[in-house]
């Protein structure tokens, strides 16, 4: 027995060894095939771990997309100039900074004008160190409970005036060069010098590069706007270097692949159409080692210039109204046009298609004694006014569809006695009078009336209109369909609805009939009379007609979208019904007694065969900066809505004049007069037929 157990001990410890040899054979293989496999096929990741070496990526804009009208005039250019950049890794020391902009300084000149206090304390404790170190007592520089941002607070202060001063001409252009430096993000470039740079500043700066690392001269653009302040407040801007991305904005145009110094529309079309315009930036790779040097540079993308836009205004057109309503606008104010006459609005659109011909706002003021009018193009979609008789289409129109009145119905015009309201009337007494004489004469009666009719009464003397009624709602829903009350759809931020009166009397009602409760803005104005004028359907009015590709100049234009036009709805009326409104437009223009023949019927106003329809609004002047509403002073607003030809239309219009101290001066008919010459311009001398 004690044999076998001797042999079985032996086996057993021979075996153990067999195993323990084996793992360790097993493990110093893995250990060799891992050292291997490191050293062959990851060799270059560690080693340049060891190294510390980086890449990151540069990206640079390249120049945004132009501007052009319908008829290929350049409006926003690029104008190209070079700057000198700085372009930071976010490893350099003060010290080495300092170095840069000292060498910088030497080659360039820099206003020094925008340097603060603080930036001038902050270079004086960098290039002061020793006597910095004399600001703080022997005991705090002892105390272990001070941090250094507690110690470098003491030292700013305590730096005095005359401290300061020690800084001459040439230390603060230094500063103004660090400080600049100092703002860029890193790999982001950040410009040290980007307005006035000399041929002989790029020449010595170009020379001494290799001596300046981070620095470079680079060709960048500025926008130029080569009509000047005309129709610039619809083109709108782009934000400097300086304002970057705006905070409010921020995050969606990171999200982009946008740096937080890039410069981006700011407001109208540049905004609207910012992705358009914008293009995509070059990529450049650039690999660093572990200390920050640069080591390698790697082109990515070339990337790509920005769409340019085709608008669908004409700048010849645009001018020429422009003269016009300044013209009209500051010879009205000299003769009686009174205290708060002080703007006007024209739109002209392609009563089809939607495309906006020309956008025109102006306001006048006094400078020196003379009257000077500024750009308010904007006030055609953002301000809105009562609108007076011109949308009185809109209102015959809903009486028949809503059944209140029929094609051909006839009304008294006669003074309106209600209970215990101001009598109600035309602008003169009309007696019987049709659908078609209450356009033509401007009949305010017809669309009480109407309004009447539609609450389920007739007129007998001093009555009593119901209080409830679904009225309000049944004319708000058909104006809306001319697009009155409602946003036009516009490309444009920060459109108008308009403002709709709170109240709901029956009194109120019948003055929305004539245009003297809710407002409008002058292109919800247009696209109302372009419904008309085209037989029923609300066309979205635009500015862009198409985009292109940015070529050569001596390359044809590639086209990249041109935009359809949009449809909004079409009227639920007969196309009965509205020409029968059509007809009425016509005869406001051509017949004897129309509102608007007097002036127009005469050639060559009534060869242009022009339809439509005027209006008169009684309002109160408010001063948006005094928050003061001049109730003891009423004024006027005159409008003048038309298209022509009326059988063929090729263009549709409002005009919109607020606050005149009277109607008895036809400013907005004489502004009517001169766009349609303007328009017709190649027809004066021959008949347009």
């Amino acid at each position: 027995m004690g044999n076998r157990q001797k042999t079985n001990k032996k086996r057993m410890k021979s075996t153990r060894i067999f195993i323990i040899a084996t793992l360790v054979f097993v493990l110093f293989a893995v250990l060799i095939f891992r050292l291997a496999f490191v050293q062959i096929y990851q060799g270059d990741m560690y080693d340049k771990r060891v190294n510390g070496t980086n890449v990151r990526e540069v990206r640079h804009h390249l120049p945004r997309g132009k501007i052009y009208d319908r008829n290929n005039q350049v409006l926003v250019d690029n104008e190209a100039s070079n700057i000198i950049i700085y372009t930071k890794t976010g490893n350099e020391t003060e010290q080495e900074l300092l170095e840069i902009a000292t060498k910088l300084s030497t080659y360039i000149s820099i206003k020094t004008d925008k340097i603060t206090e603080r930036d001038m304390k902050d270079y004086w404790i960098v290039t002061r160190p020793k006597k910095a170190l004399k600001k703080l007592k022997d005991k705090e520089l002892q105390n272990q409970q001070l941090t250094n941002n507690d110690i470098y607070q003491r030292q700013l202060d305590r730096i005095v005036e005359s401290d300061l001063k020690e800084i001459g001409n040439d230390e603060l252009k230094v500063l103004a060069i660090l400080r600049e430096m100092k703002k860029g993000y890193a790999y982001t470039p950040q410009p040290i010098k980007d307005k006035n740079v000399t041929y002989q500043e790029l020449a010595r700066v170009s020379e001494a590069l290799p001596d300046i690392p981070g620095v470079d001269i680079l060709t960048d653009w500025e926008r130029t706007y080569r009509y000047g302040e005309l129709f610039r407040s619809v083109l709108g801007s782009t934000t400097s270097r300086d304002e970057g991305i705006p905070k409010e904005r921020l995050d969606g145009y990171i999200s982009k692949g946008y740096s937080r110094n890039d410069r981006v529309g700011k407001s109208q079309l540049e905004y609207q159409y910012e992705d358009v315009l914008r293009g995509t930036k070059s990529v450049t790779e650039i690999e660093t080692d572990r200390k920050g040097n640069i080591i390698g540079t790697h082109e990515v993308s070339a990337g790509k210039p920005g769409k340019d836009l085709v608008l669908t205004i004409d700048m010849g057109l645009q001018e020429k109204v422009e003269e016009i309503l300044t013209a009209e606008l500051i010879n009205a104010k000299r003769n009686g046009g009174g205290a708060f006459l002080n703007k006007a609005f024209v739109v002209m659109m392609n009563p089809i298609t939607g495309e906006v011909l020309a956008m025109v706002g102006k306001q006048i003021k006094q400078v020196n004694g003379k009257w000077v009018a500024t750009d308010y193009a904007l006030g055609t979609v953002n301000s809105s006014f009562e609108m007076g008789s011109s949308v009185k289409g809109a209102t015959v129109l809903t009486g028949y569809e809503s059944g209140a009145i029929q094609l051909g119905q006839s009304f008294l015009d006669e003074p309106i006695y209600l209970l215990s309201t101001p009598v109600k009337k035309s602008i003169r007494t009309m007696g019987m009078v049709n659908d078609l004489t209450a356009l033509k004469q401007s009949s305010n009666v017809y669309m009480f009336k109407t309004a009447m009719s539609m609450l389920g009464k007739t007129y007998y003397r001093n009555m009593k209109l119901p209080l409830e009624s679904n009225a309000f709602e049944t004319f708000r829903y058909y104006f809306n369909q001319f697009g009155l009350g409602v946003k036009t759809g516009i490309d444009l931020p920060n459109e108008s609805s308009g403002y709709r009166g709170q109240g709901g009397s029956p009194g109120h009602l019948l003055d929305f009939t004539i245009g003297q409760y809710d407002t409008y803005t002058p292109m919800q104005l247009t696209q109302y009379i372009s419904t008309i004028a085209n037989g029923g359907y609300r066309v979205q009015p635009h500015l862009l007609k198409e985009i292109r590709e940015q070529v050569m100049e001596d390359e044809n234009p590639v086209v990249f979208q041109s935009p359809s036009p949009v449809y909004l709805n079409r009227i639920d009326m007969d196309e009965q019904k509205i020409e029968r409104v059509q007809e009425g437009f016509r005869k406001v223009f051509h017949e004897q007694g129309g509102s608007a023949a007097a002036h127009f019927n005469k050639h060559p106003y009534k060869s242009y065969k022009i339809a439509g329809k005027t209006g008169t609004a009684q309002s109160f002047y408010y001063d948006s900066e005094l928050r003061k509403t001049y109730t003891d002073k009423p004024t006027n607003n005159l409008t003048l809505v038309g298209y022509a030809p009326y059988d063929n239309p090729e263009v549709a219009f409002s005009v919109v004049v607020p606050n005149a101290r009277t109607n008895s001066h036809p400013i907005s008919q004489k502004i009517g007069q001169g766009i349609m010459e303007a328009f017709f311009e190649d027809d004066v001398q021959e008949p347009h037929e």
